[in-house]
């Protein structure tokens, strides 16, 4: 294994451009989610989508990401995390091509959903490759800052970014990833370390892989859905469950297991999952309660509300590299998290009293504070799930926390979707407005249990 180090706060010799293809390659992935979003009324118009067709733009790349995290994670520590990476990388190229020229949306939605499988796979071994290339300490903190720093950036331009390509033509939200993974990918070629060399594939646990990645496709699938599907989401909630039952049946009795159990039972691991399913889950359903709330009800373009949004991802991109490494080196990675989360506990409180005519000053400050807590908590969560987790699982690792930051805003996006629906009333400002701020009280719960957890954790660390 090639482990790159630091002098200092500046990365040396090849280190910087690895990190550099890594991160470019996460900002892809976040700059790609959000831009979709802004651009799907202008797809709807042209390809002839109703809402119940156009919604799965989004949820089949989220099914695809979410439900292969676990195995995309495994596979590169099996499979080797460079060869992993790059592959995914070209897949993710292609279907992003594919969706750009689609004429019917049978063929986007399926552009999508291989889209989110190599994502799947490209997330966790970048991560993974991160984590094994630098040292644990100073250099990893150090690289996970900027890495985590990147994809919250890439998230809030692609609200800008999207609104503006839209406005010439929607396919452009898809052909200008595919240049950026062209380039991302050449340079991954050159500039990616080969690393140790990867586990013997005849160890491979099909079984263990088959049943996980079965049960986490229901689960999304039964979260995504929740809103149209009612009491039936309990039946896929069900085949979840005997699926999880039986992939650990799996893991227990075979003798390389897909996921050594005894990693799912640290405590510390499990509180970061937690937090890392409450900070993007808080957000995720924050973000679409206020994009109903500005563009529904206070008339705003697509370019204007990713406007509004995007002063939190400036300071998110301008302070994260600098204080989120010397924070977790000074006190650890669990205070920072609490920080983190609780700051995001303070922004929904102030985005409750909204109005019909509240002005953007009223929400600035709680967007600013969304973009503090992922400052402090985003990359502090990915060293805490990876720290103290041995090389070969390091990719497992990253798979696992990536699947809560994938699982936690479809289950708060669903609880907002109904809890907005039942409060709606009869479509008038004022009962749309009613059930606005009935829906923000449910990224605010899932901050305060994210924010309690952690505290928890803090509590056991002092013990």
């Amino acid at each position: 294994m090639t482990v790159i180090t630091v002098e200092g706060d500046r990365l040396t010799g090849r280190a910087r451009g690895a990190l550099l293809v890594l991160c470019g390659a996460l900002f892809l992935d976040a700059l790609d989610v959000s831009m979709k979003g802004v651009a799907l009324p202008s797809i709807g118009a042209d390809l002839g989508m109703g809402p119940g067709a156009l919604q799965w733009v989004v949820s089949a790349y989220v099914l695809g990401f979410g439900g292969f995290l676990l195995l995309g994670g495994r596979a590169a520590d099996l499979f080797g995390r460079r060869r992993v990476f790059l592959v995914s990388l070209g897949f993710f190229t292609a279907a992003s091509a594919l969706g750009g020229f689609a004429d019917d949306g049978p063929l986007l939605v399926a552009a999508r959903l291989v889209t989110g499988i190599s994502a799947a796979f490209t997330l966790p071994a970048g991560l993974s490759i991160i984590t094994t290339s630098f040292a644990e300490g100073p250099a990893r903190n150090k690289a996970l800052a900027l890495y985590t720093a990147t994809g919250a950036t890439g998230f809030s331009m692609g609200l800008v970014v999207g609104g503006v390509l839209t406005e010439v033509d929607w396919r452009w939200v898809f052909f200008a990833p595919v240049v950026m993974a062209l380039l991302t990918l050449a340079a991954g070629i050159a500039l990616v370390p080969v690393g140790e060399a990867p586990e013997r594939t005849s160890r491979f646990d099909v079984l263990g892989a088959v049943t996980s990645t079965g049960a986490l496709l229901a689960l999304v699938l039964a979260l995504v859905q929740a809103h149209e599907w009612g009491w039936a989401t309990l039946i896929a909630l069900g085949v979840s469950a005997a699926l999880f039952t039986l992939f650990v049946v799996v893991e227990k009795r075979t003798a390389h297991p897909l996921v050594r159990l005894s990693l799912l039972r640290s405590p510390a691991l499990m509180r970061a999952n937690v937090g890392a399913m409450s900070l993007l889950g808080g957000w995720v359903s924050a973000l679409f309660v206020l994009t109903l709330y500005m563009q529904d009800l206070r008339g705003w373009s697509a370019l204007e509300t990713g406007l509004a949004v995007l002063p939190g991802g400036v300071v998110t991109a301008v302070l994260a590299p600098r204080v989120a490494a010397p924070l977790v080196n000074r006190f650890g990675t669990t205070p920072v998290v609490a920080a983190g989360l609780f700051a995001a506990v303070a922004a929904y409180v102030l985005l409750l009293p909204i109005g019909l005519d509240s002005g953007y000053l009223a929400m600035l400050p709680a967007f600013l504070l969304a973009g503090f807590a992922f400052t402090l908590a985003y990359g502090p969560l990915n060293m805490a799930a990876t720290q103290g987790v041995p090389a070969h699982e390091q990719g497992l690792a990253g798979g696992i926390v990536n699947t809560s930051f994938q699982v936690g805003p479809a289950l708060a996006l669903a609880a907002a979707t109904v809890v907005l629906q039942l409060n709606a009333g009869d479509g008038s400002p004022a009962a749309l407005l009613s059930g606005f701020r009935a829906a923000l009280l449910v990224p605010l719960a899932v901050a305060v249990v994210g924010t309690a957890v952690t505290l928890l954790g803090l509590r056991a660390r002092r013990s």
